[in-house]
């Protein structure tokens, strides 16, 4: 008879080996257990253990945790070599919250020796992020699709903050017919400054954590002022962006809420990413467009 595994509340067991954790999520799908999907690429802060706790909310279910840098979504130019790896301190927050099975492969157990077959993530993916770095999405849900043969999570849990890749992966899902449910988290951002939690804003000094700050201070502007329209809602966040010199804009813009056109009135995204120093940072926000006053919170996710 085969063992079932099971699993307490203060038990963490780690897998590098991704065919030793399918067997464990399958053999707890066959008694009944649902499965919770954390990906993570490690360097883990509070909006990751907001993921987490959201999966734990879940009855009957299990989470899991991936902790991998995926080399096949960074740029030839961009930061794999620096992008903080701290395992241990990732295993003792999963840990601490609770979680049951850690996923912590490494490249090669993930890709094997020649990797080929990619998933193309379609025009979307060349637009925004995609359109400043090429390639980026195709790696994302390539990695994406691995994990989720993989574990064969019921739900997967990923922040807002990386808006254009939470749409891509729920149009993944329907297109490519994987049975998850795809549960977008609002982002969590600094209780004091509103800076949304990122893992490379340990890269950002103190003055350049000072600019940063104009991110979140250039979407709610945008915010306010769409209540106006579409224009006037990006017109008001590009003013706060240019007074600030230490701050490159890659881009700015205002897009419905499946990231297609804004539409006149209603639901929309205002993204942005920009450059501070050295450390690219992405942000955005819901927007009510053409909304009376009182007819919605202008106020950032939180």
């Amino acid at each position: 008879m085969t063992r079932t595994p099971s699993f307490t509340r203060d038990e963490l067991t780690v897998h590098t080996d991704p065919a030793e954790l399918a067997k464990v999520t399958r053999a707890l799908r066959g008694v009944g257990r649902k499965i919770a999907l954390v990906p993570t690429m490690g360097a883990l802060h509070d909006g990751h253990l907001e993921l987490i706790k959201r999966s734990r909310r879940v009855p009957n279910t299990v989470t899991v945790v991936s902790i991998f840098v995926n080399p096949l979504q960074f740029g030839p130019n961009e930061d794999l070599a620096k992008y903080p790896r701290t395992l241990e301190e990732d295993l003792a927050r999963c840990r601490e919250a609770g979680v049951e099975l850690v996923l912590a492969p490494s490249a090669e157990a993930i890709y094997g020796d020649d990797p080929q077959v990619t998933v193309h993530p379609g025009p979307l993916g060349e637009e925004l992020e995609g359109a400043v770095r090429p390639g980026h999405f195709a790696g994302v849900l390539t990695v994406v699709a691995k994990l989720f043969n993989i574990v064969r999570p019921d739900y997967a849990f990923f922040g807002e903050k990386d808006y254009q890749q939470l749409v891509l992966i729920k149009r993944m899902v329907r297109d490519l017919d994987f049975e998850t449910s795809v549960v977008g988290v609002p982002i969590v951002r600094d209780p004091e400054d509103h800076l949304a939690l990122s893992s490379r804003n340990r890269f950002l000094s103190e003055a350049e954590r000072a600019s940063a700050l104009t991110l979140p201070k250039a979407l709610a502007a945008g915010t306010e002022a769409a209540i106006e329209g579409a224009e006037q809602g990006v017109a008001a966040a590009r003013a706060v962006l240019d007074a600030n010199p230490e701050v490159v804009v890659d881009y700015l813009e205002l897009r419905g809420k499946d990231l297609g056109p804004a539409p006149a009135t209603g639901e929309a995204r205002l993204l942005v990413a920009a450059r501070v120093g050295g450390t690219r940072l992405i942000d955005n926000t819901p927007v009510l467009l053409g909304v009376p006053e009182g007819g919605g919170s202008t106020e950032l996710h939180g």
